[in-house]
């Protein structure tokens, strides 16, 4: 498949906001995989495609959980925004036929970030939350760390998250904690 057939999927699977932000997803992914060294056509397409499911009703991921024998964490099955992730990563592996680790896991880990994780997962967990249409009070901040360190914008960007979440009531997914706790210890081991 070439880029436009999966702009065309995405197309057929997003609303307007979504798709908007998949190809702006896409275009930092793209940015942050030349600064820093990651291969940009994958890190395009994993951005292109990391929300390909977003869309889906309670319904549709729970079809896909089930076609695909996906068996969910308790916090999982609690909380469906994380189910685009696990969905859309199915979706690239089973139904694009896109039989790249690298870029599954990307997609996998876009939105709870995991520990040990890969530089193209950074990049896509960061393009994530840099991408030109996001407008959250911090954007500006994460866009400078992000230009700075891969790994100083993981600390910023899980801390917030991390925060937001406990500010709404929500626990944090514990892939998120621990990448957390291993950015922390990686960032104060490297000031010794």
């Amino acid at each position: 498949m070439t880029l436009e057939d999966y702009k065309k999927i995405i197309r057929e699977n997003l609303d307007d906001y979504r798709y908007y932000h998949s190809l702006c997803v896409a275009d930092e992914a793209k940015r942050l995989a030349i600064k820093y060294g990651e291969n940009q056509e994958k890190a395009f397409l994993a951005g292109l495609l990391h929300d390909i499911t977003k869309n889906y009703s309670k319904e549709e991921h729970l079809k896909v959980f089930e076609r695909f024998d996906i068996i969910l964490t308790e916090q999982e099955r609690n909380s469906e925004k994380l189910w685009h992730a696990i969905t859309g990563s199915a979706y690239v592996k089973h139904i694009l036929f896109i039989d790249d680790n690298d870029i599954i896991s990307a997609i996998r880990y876009h939105t709870t970030a995991r520990k040990n994780m890969s530089l193209l997962e950074k990049i896509v967990y960061l393009a994530d939350f840099t991408s030109a249409d996001r407008k959250y009070p911090d954007v500006d901040i994460m866009r400078q760390l992000v230009d700075i360190s891969l790994e100083k914008a993981m600390e910023y960007s899980l801390k917030y998250t991390i925060k937001s979440l406990k500010t709404k009531g929500f626990v944090p997914h514990s892939d998120t904690m621990s990448a957390y706790y291993e950015i922390t210890q990686k960032l104060k081991s490297e000031e010794i």
